[in-house]
């Protein structure tokens, strides 16, 4: 079924709007918000689905809920993110006519301060994910621009050995310092399998069904 005339029209209207460069660098922000609230959503919800019913006791509507709570709050944190980055790095281009490197930087650090300052599951999350490979990026380029001398041998072995080790000692002997969500993973993996009474509990499920 062909689309009305003035549908038709409507769209070829937008179209020659997003095909003009003079606005190309606003448009860029609203799809950098659009990409950022799509993003947060195929990232969080699968996620929330899974951590929510492994691991959070409820009804279904509430963790139905939960995960909803969740999914929202990552995109629309990430949305307005990449919006508040995109528009600041914009404007500094604009009032120095030209781009430096600690544009990104300081648009960053602004987005940042303003979009994730409240310390929440999801935020907490969201920046150790990025601490991690902040830190492994930063080694590369300390190794790269020679400020860091390039190992001779794979660190990678003991960098691993040094992770799980440390997480395991946090986790056995300073629980409360890790993270909610890590803390239920670990307690799963290593404390729930010391506990079974017949084979259900020992192999079909984690926990014996409480009997009717």
């Amino acid at each position: 079924m062909a689309a009305p005339p003035q549908l038709r029209g409507l769209l070829l209207a937008v179209n020659a709007l997003l095909r003009k460069r003079r606005y190309h660098t606003a448009l860029a922000v609203l799809k950098g918000f659009r990409n950022g609230a799509v993003y947060g959503a195929k990232i969080r919800a699968p996620h929330a689905l899974v951590m929510t019913f492994l691991f959070r006791s409820g009804s279904l509507r509430e963790k139905l809920r939960a995960i909803l709570q969740a999914t929202y709050t990552h995109s629309s944190n990430l949305a307005c993110f990449v919006f508040t980055y995109k528009a600041l790095c914009a404007l500094q281009s604009y009032l120095q006519g030209e781009t430096h490197q600690v544009h990104s930087f300081l648009a960053g650090c602004i987005g940042g301060f303003l979009v994730f300052k409240e310390n929440n599951n999801i935020n907490s999350q969201i920046n150790m994910y990025l601490l991690s490979r902040v830190l492994f990026a930063l080694c590369r380029l300390g190794v790269e621009k020679g400020y860091i001398p390039e190992p001779k041998w794979d660190p990678f072995p003991l960098f691993t050995a040094l992770v799980w080790g440390l997480v395991l000692w946090l986790f056995e002997y300073h629980r409360p310092t890790l993270q909610p969500s890590l803390q239920s993973s670990m307690t799963y993996l290593y404390e729930d399998s010391n506990v079974w009474h017949d084979i259900s509990d020992f192999l079909i499920y984690n926990k014996s069904r409480p009997s009717k």
